[in-house]
């Protein structure tokens, strides 16, 4: 897909877990989707891998859905959807790519979420859609509630098939 002359973005904001499932679940409705490859950004903690799950619940993933922080890679196969989760946070050597053979992953069919694609600069091909999730701050006037979960999230449409993905 070509890339966008002007990138499309829309942002919203998260008031706690069910916002983000209830756009995963969005998400998951779009028929576009099946072959994206969707980078997401944000901080430690912002809600990456949270947002991941949500998704591949929504998509019909069952079981156990690991972090691939420690195995970089964790695949999912549904019947006609091959998924890719990568976590490149750990990612030190780009030599760590080519012998992985993730280039002919992300040759293949299928739906690619990548956290922390800036440590695989170079490396992979360009994304349909860019997800930056970071998180509010905003002090809490109840003592007791230490725990803000809101997120503000941009999304960012980097090809034409992002831009069917938009919320």
């Amino acid at each position: 897909m070509p890339i966008l002359e002007a990138r499309t973005t829309r942002s919203v904001q998260w008031a706690d877990e069910a916002d983000c499932a209830a756009t995963a679940q969005t998400l998951a409705g779009q028929a576009s989707l099946r072959t994206a490859c969707i980078e997401l950004h944000g901080n430690l903690g912002a809600g990456k891998t949270s947002f991941v799950r949500h998704l591949l619940r929504a998509l019909g993933v069952s079981g156990t859905i690991k972090s691939p922080t420690y195995a970089v890679m964790e695949p999912y196969a549904l019947p006609g959807l091959n998924i890719w989760h990568f976590d490149f946070y750990r990612f030190d050597d780009p030599q760590e790519f080519e012998d992985a053979g993730f280039r002919d992953i992300f040759a293949s069919p299928g739906l690619k979420l990548i956290e922390w694609p800036e440590r695989a600069v170079g490396l992979l091909p360009a994304s349909d859609l860019r997800i930056d999730i970071a998180m509010v701050d905003a002090p809490s006037t109840d003592a007791a509630d230490q725990s803000d979960t809101r997120r503000q999230v941009t999304f960012q449409a980097e090809t034409s098939l992002g831009l069917t993905l938009l919320p």
